[in-house]
Parts: structure tokens; sequence; C-alpha cells
């Protein structure tokens, strides 16, 4: 059995005081309740540092583990039953994990009060979609109008070598020599790298205020303990409207070796890049690592130009074992979207501006059912097919990853994904690839498809 410690904390941060009413919420163990999100997630805080990408396994480790929301007439406390020790010293737990346990307090009660059960938001519109983005960002402190842009979204797998990890964090540290912060989805591998690389980058340039933004959804932040890098971490309530929040307060994007995760995302970024409405609009993103992973971008390129054509080219770089160059080219692209944003008198600090289709917002809940219908041919236009791979590559991390696609697959056997002759030889070719190099489970374990092309 692990060993675990059970203790009273007061939340760190900006938490507010919360009502009666949330409180009660949080404490519901019924099906509509909070109480097992905010177990789930503040389980996996909890884990900060210890590897994993099983959800489920952490659940069945810390199956007794508990949280309860005490309150008091000087706000609110926080009852720990069975925490893992890990997160503690000599019985006191580490300011920055109890940091991160208050934002997903924070978020969890802001989401369900402000977002999902109000009608300020029409959740079924592109513009609520985005301002409800904006709010929940704004409520974490994560909008920053006084800055200069400057900060970098990573993306890239949680499964990669010790090389390309090294190589990750070589690329952070040459990006915080530029005064520019990281912004990941806050697990381990491609996501921890740069912001440890930037953390030393930031101290030797004596930048006492470094950004390292997390951002994440319910299911990925319980499979993915995020790593103790972070010092600003936002939930987002489902995975498009966390991708939403990465290209909004992103000023450019760079993407690391990964799997169908971070396929997922390149396919997202690049069906809004290739929107009509966002041509002109500077953006930088490059994909970048280091030799060894040369092949790895050579059919992610391969499997772009084919489904979305040499246009989707033009709008990324791919830069080989260069960390320097990488940062250059990132700080040039920076330059230039200050530029055209200040010639658009638009905000630094969130891209309005920025046209996201509603194929790109409107959740998807990876069945059975969802998956095999999805439209995987090219008889569409180029963004909508983007919007359907993206789908079929999300719910193939859910089914990897996420609690409830694993067990989907364990009660009804693989999804079934459809696609015309051509297009599925190169999805199949391009996943095989994913497979023959270890990028769908971390190192040490086998993998087995939850998925079956037809």
């Amino acid at each position: 059995m692990p060993e675990t410690i059970s203790t009273i904390i007061s939340p760190e941060g900006s938490l507010e005081v919360l009502s009666q009413h949330e409180v009660n919420r949080l404490r519901d163990t019924s099906r509509a309740g909070l109480h097992d999100l905010l177990r789930c997630c503040a389980l996996a805080v909890l884990n900060c540092g210890n590897v994993t990408d099983d959800g489920r396994a952490v659940m069945e480790t810390y199956h007794d583990f508990d949280i309860e929301v005490l309150q008091q007439d000087r706000g609110i406390r926080l009852k720990l039953t069975n925490a893992p020790i890990d997160a503690f010293v000599d019985g006191r737990m580490i300011r920055g994990i109890r940091e991160l346990l208050s934002s997903v307090l924070r978020d969890i009660v802001y989401v369900y009060n402000e977002i999902q059960t109000q009608q300020r938001f029409d959740l079924s519109t592109g513009e609520g979609t985005t301002n409800a983005v904006f709010h929940i960002l704004r409520k974490a402190g994560a909008l920053k109008p006084g800055r200069d842009p400057g900060l970098v979204v990573c993306w890239g797998g949680h499964s990669i070598s010790r090389e390309e990890y090294e190589y990750t964090k070589d690329v952070g540290y040459h990006l915080g020599l530029r005064d520019m912060d990281i912004c990941t989805g806050c697990g381990p591998g491609a996501m921890k790298g740069p912001m440890k690389g930037a953390n030393v980058a930031h101290a030797k340039q004596r930048r006492t205020q470094g950004r390292y933004l997390g951002i994440s959804e319910p299911g990925i932040i319980a499979a993915e303990s995020p790593n103790p890098i972070v010092n600003e971490l936002v939930i987002m309530p489902d995975i498009e409207k966390r991708l939403e929040a990465f290209v909004r307060v992103g000023h450019g994007i760079i993407v690391f070796p990964g799997g169908v995760g971070t396929a997922e995302e390149i396919l997202y970024l690049l069906g809004i890049l290739l929107h009509p409405e966002n041509r002109g609009m500077p953006y930088p993103v490059i994909f970048t690592g280091p030799a060894s992973a040369a092949d790895y971008f050579k059919r992610i390129d391969e499997f772009l130009a084919y489904t979305l054509g040499e246009e989707a080219r033009e709008r990324y770089q791919i830069i080989i074992d260069d960390p320097t160059g990488v940062a250059r080219a990132m700080r040039d692209g920076i330059n230039d979207v200050a530029d055209f944003r200040r010639n658009q008198q638009d905000a630094f600090y969130y891209n309005w501006r920025l046209n996201i289709a509603r194929d790109f917002q409107a959740p998807f809940e990876p069945n059975h059912e969802a998956m095999a219908s999805l439209a995987l041919h090219q008889q569409q236009p180029v963004h909508e097919l983007a919007a359907n791979l993206r789908r079929a590559f999300s719910g193939i991390v859910a089914g990897n990853v996420k609690e409830p696609g694993i067990r989907a697959i364990e009660a009804h056997g693989p999804f079934t994904l459809h696609a015309e002759p051509e297009l599925m030889r190169q999805l199949d070719a391009l996943l095989t690839s994913f497979v023959a190099q270890g990028r769908m489970k971390l190192p040490g374990t086998a993998y087995v498809p939850c998925y079956q092309l037809a």
C-alpha cells in the first residue's frame, strides 16, 4: 500500500469564499454533484511528480483517498483523507501543490456556477463559447493586459524519449533567454521540458515574473498529473474549450514530437488557420525535435500535405535539431504578431479576431457510434476535414488514457473508423508509425490499439 497522510489545509491563492450552496455542490456525491470530479482532479494534483498516463490506475492505487470542503466562519478549509505523501514535506503540503489544488477548486466551482448552469453564455454559438473561454481565463488571472506578446504554447507528447525531453528543455531555455514565457497542457514530457528550460533561463536573466501556464481539462488532468513547474493552472470544462484557450492566449505555437494527442492539436490548429477568414493573420507555428525525430515530422508533414493540401504547409515551419534557431524564429514571428495587433488595435492578451468555426468548438463525445460516423473523406472543405480528423484522434486519445474511454473500449471493443481508401492508407501508416515509435503509451508498457480501421 502507498504511504499516505490525512490532514486539513487552507486553500492557497486567490480562491474566494464559497457560499453554502457551492460547498454543498462540492460535497454532493450524487450523479449530479461535483464531488467525484473534484476528487479525481485533486488526486491528480496531489500525485504531482509521479509520471503516469493511466488515471484509473492512480484512482485504484489511492482508492481510499477523499477530499471534503469544510465551511467555516473565516472561509473554507479542505479535509484530505489518505492523500499521497509525496505532496508533503515534514507534514506540510508543498506550497506550489496547494496553489494548484486551490486552482482546481476555483475552476470547478466557477465553471459549474457561471458557465454550465447559467444562461449567461450561449454555448451553442461561437460567440458565446469564445466569451465563456475568456471569462474562465480571466477568473483564473491568466490574462495579463500589461504584458507585451511573448507567451509560447508548447505541444507535444508525454511519452517521449530522454533525448527528445532534453531537446524540449533546450528549446525552452533559449525561449526564456529571449524573454518568452511558456504555456502547455501541464503534463510530463514535452510539456514539462520547455518550462524547466525557461525557468533556468529566466533565473539567469533575473526575470522574476516568468509565466509557466498550464491549461488542462478534467479528463486530462486526472490522467496526467500536472508537472511541478506550473505556476498558473486553468481547468477548462472540455477539450474543445482547452484548445481554444491555447490558440487565443498564445502568441505562437511550438510542436514537439508526440503521438495522437499531438496530431489532434496540429489538426485543430491548422484547421483554424486554414479558414478563409484567418488568411493573412500572422501566427508562428514551428514543428521541432532532435535529429532522431526527423522521421516523425516527415510522416506528419506527408499526412498533412495529403489531407489538407499544400496551403497547410505554408502555415508552419519544420526546424530540426536547432534550439537556438527555433527560439529566434519564434521571437521574430511573435514580433510580427505584435505589429499586426498594434495596427489592428487588437488586445495582446486574447486573440478575439481569430475565427474559430463551430466544428472546432462543439464538444465531441468519443463513443463508438460517433467515431464510426465521422466523415473522413476529401469531398468537403479542408477545414471541415481537419475538424473530423481532429475528432478521430481525440477519440483515440480518450480510448488510450481517459477513464470513460478506457471503460468503453473494455465493454464494447475498439472504436471503428471509416474512411475513403487512400485516406485510410495514409491514416493507417501514420498511426502505425506512432505505435512503432512507442508514442502511444509511456515507455515500458505494451500498447493495445483502442481503434480499428474499416
